[in-house]
């Protein structure tokens, strides 16, 4: 993140506010007074036929007399972090919209109204900031010619510690959104592989892959089993390390990183294979919230577990009815060919189990049963920890990044009893397969009287329009609330 914050305590320098052209103004329920371009608000609201309180449900902007814009929205105390992103989010995209190089943010209220506005404004605004990729024509590029954001000024507020909490889950948020971005035909698993090695150099994180004949050689039968339909032999499993001399928790971090999903021989129709680059977006999470950790330099041992293959149709590729043998020796019977997912992070889970951490959390675009379920406003959480799954909603509420949970009871792993081998992959039904998939990969985890567990179904990671604080389709869904749990679990 290299835009510069810069702050100042005074909310009422009209001269210091006048020069900007690109203006956020956040008020609380009050309207407050002397406040510079009143009476252009005031013209805006009658235009609307709007009183100032409905600022609160509609963000207004209008032109300045300087040739620049400003934005008005009130953020109510009762709301919470999803309400006020969201508001903030339609507020400032007016702005964000002109790329702007500098740009103001101004907070009114008392001294924890206008922290909270503060905090929440550098968040969304700096989210919504960051280049994304895109592919475009040179000639479109020319037609730009815009540089992107570089100083961002906060006025009524000064912050002892610069924000860096933010700054560092923007810059996860960022690398997450950035990966699951690009195009299949440039990350494939020997480029995700590469970007991740020099992400590990450039942070100084441990790195350890598996490759195919490492995992061979341990019989890693689950991830092996889907690898094998790729022509290149190019998937494996990463292992990466971030440990501070002194740490208070060990934490594993899992992902999946399917870089293409065509189905395999159970191949999808166009219209669900479309997309399926993004398949590899929980992995992109797990590096989101491994460089936040880093940035913010949390006192807690991370291991990243990312599962990097692709699932493809070809002669090798896995089939129905095969049984396979994970690497903790339990036997898969394959009943779809499209639920790979949950066949890499099998051997995976195991791997990380075997480190003995004192939590585990998985990430995964896993199910569609999921997006059923809760469409993708939300996603879904299930684990082996009743307190855990209380602090994952909390996070969730504190983070703006809601989740919800569900059952975890142990009778619904009858419907994957086998007749050939020790379970099913899933059932061809689909009923609950959400849970199916979460009962599965918890007969993967070692350990498990010792270990507390939390897996994420990414149901919300892509919403059209954007999601709470982002306006990007891709959303960067976990790494905030993978932070905010990380926290409420090390009591940081």
């Amino acid at each position: 993140m290299t835009i510069k914050i810069k702050q100042f305590a005074n909310a009422a320098d009209d001269k210091a506010i006048n020069r900007f052209q690109h203006i956020l103004f956040v008020m609380p329920s009050t309207r407050p007074t002397n406040m510079p371009f009143s009476q252009i608000l005031d013209q805006k609201l009658k235009r609307n036929d709007m009183k100032f309180s409905e600022l609160s449900k509609t963000p207004l902007s209008s032109d300045l007399p300087n040739g620049g814009i400003a934005s008005w929205v009130v953020l109510e105390t009762k709301f919470n972090s999803f309400q006020r992103h969201t508001l903030l989010r339609k507020a400032v995209k007016p702005l964000i919209d002109e790329k702007p190089q500098e740009m103001a943010v101004v907070v009114y209220g008392g001294d924890k109204v206008r922290h909270d506005a503060a905090t929440d404004s550098v968040y969304v605004t700096l989210l919504n900031a960051v280049e994304l990729p895109e592919r475009k024509g040179l000639e479109s590029k020319k037609k730009k010619k815009l540089r992107p954001l570089e100083t961002l000024s906060i006025f009524g507020c000064k912050e002892p510690g610069g924000f860096k909490e933010i700054l560092s889950i923007v810059s996860g948020n960022t690398l997450t959104r950035q990966l699951t971005m690009l195009p299949p035909n440039e990350l494939t698993p020997l480029h995700f592989r590469e970007l991740i090695q020099k992400l590990a150099k450039d942070h100084e994180w441990k790195y350890q892959e598996f490759d195919i004949k490492k995992l061979k050689k341990i019989g890693a039968g689950a991830f092996l089993a889907v690898s094998q339909g790729s022509d290149a032999e190019d998937a494996a499993i990463v292992h990466l390390k971030y440990e501070p001399k002194e740490h208070l928790k060990h934490i594993s971090l899992v992902g999946k990183g399917i870089c293409f999903d065509t189905g395999g021989h159970n191949l999808k129709p166009a219209r669900y294979m479309n997309g399926m680059h993004e398949d590899m977006n929980g992995s992109a999470v797990v590096l989101g919230i491994l460089l936040a950790a880093t940035k913010a330099q949390l006192p807690i041992k991370i291991d990243c577990w990312l599962a990097i293959a692709q699932n493809h149709i070809g002669p090798k590729a896995y089939k129905q009815n095969d049984v396979v043998t994970s690497l903790n020796g339990t036997t898969i019977e394959i009943v779809h060919t499209d639920a790979e997912g949950r066949m890499v992070l099998a051997d995976t889970l195991t791997m990380a189990s075997r480190e003995q951490p004192d939590f585990m959390m998985d990430f995964a675009t896993l199910t569609g049963s999921m997006v059923g379920a809760l469409g993708n406003r939300y996603s879904g959480v299930l684990g082996n920890d009743p307190e855990i799954l209380s602090k994952a909603v909390y996070a969730g509420i504190a983070s703006g990044e809601r989740v919800s949970v569900f059952p975890f009871d142990e009778d619904y792993e009858e419907e994957l009893e086998s007749g050939i081998a020790d379970i099913k992959q899933c059932t061809l039904e689909s009923e609950a397969d959400h849970i199916l998939a979460a009962r599965f990969l918890y007969r993967f985890i070692e350990n498990k009287q010792h270990v507390d567990w939390l897996h994420v179904d990414l149901s919300s990671y892509n919403r059209k329009g954007g999601l709470g604080a982002v306006n990007s389709d891709l959303n960067g869904f976990g790494v905030s609330f993978g932070i905010n749990l990380i926290k409420k679990i090390t009591n940081l």
